[in-house]
């Protein structure tokens, strides 16, 4: 496994650890694999510029900044290695059902236990660089009600046992290290990791792309992208999805 040499550098409050990732790599001062962990975050985000809440001392607030030889991930790739990750943890913390959604969700039975964010802003595929951000219900029993009212969420004093900020960064940020070092090197076992852990294996999808949703059985899962079969008499003919333009995969009704 290559060496991963994680930086910790632990906030207080701040708006969000990506934005805090971000401020260092522009002042030049960001390495690879610096780890920003925060307490509170006032503006933490999820994808498409949802809103995190992130109170303080209850989740993992965890963004990871990545610096690679050229020509680095793509983006799915980290999301992934990111997913299975935390995943994993939840794992080791006692959940024996957690279920990756794609592309950023880890949920226990349809709740909301953990998100990822990927960000690359002004990316240059010359020396490329991203923000790996990681949040996760560690501590809360209780939910902001118009949270709550938006979707089901969940932690991990729910579900098994709790764990405090430090301490989940300090398990967690391994078993990054063991799902990135799958990203650059075996990336066909991290996406057969992956279709297990998001339960797709036999089931019927429906698949969101860029333009078009196709409703099929998956066929294929590869750095190429998603591919599925439909289910249609007569028609074999898969229909290809690029990973980055896959921007939902749910299961069929």
């Amino acid at each position: 496994m290559a060496t991963f040499e994680f930086r910790v550098l632990r906030h207080g409050v701040v708006d969000s650890t990506n934005e805090r990732a971000f401020a260092a790599l522009a002042a030049g001062e960001a390495r690879h694999f610096d780890a920003h962990l925060a307490l509170e975050q006032t503006a933490g985000r999820g994808r498409l510029g949802r809103s995190w809440n992130s109170p303080r001392g209850e989740g993992l607030y965890l963004s990871v900044v990545l610096l690679p030889p050229a020509p680095g991930w793509p983006a799915p790739a980290l999301a992934m290695a990111a997913g299975l990750a935390m995943r994993d943890l939840a794992g080791a913390c006692g959940v024996a059902d957690a279920r990756l959604k794609w592309p950023n969700d880890l949920l226990v039975r349809g709740a909301k236990l953990a998100g990822i964010l990927v960000e690359a802003r002004g990316f240059d595929p010359a020396a490329p660089h991203y923000v790996l951000g990681m949040g996760m219900n560690l501590k809360q029993t209780r939910f902001d009600p118009q949270l709550a009212a938006e979707r089901a969420v969940t932690s991990l004093a729910l579900e098994a046992r709790a764990l405090e900020p430090g301490e989940a960064a300090e398990q967690l940020l391994p078993l990054l290290a063991r799902r990135l070092t799958q990203a650059s090197g075996a990336m066909a076992t991290l996406c057969d990791d992956y279709v297990g852990a998001a339960g797709w294996r036999g089931e019927l999808l429906d698949v969101e792309g860029a333009s078009r949703v196709a409703r099929g059985r998956l066929c294929g899962f590869d750095a190429r992208g998603l591919r599925i079969r439909p289910e249609a008499p007569g028609d074999q003919r898969a229909v290809e999805f690029a990973l980055e333009h896959v921007a939902a995969v749910r299961f069929a009704r």
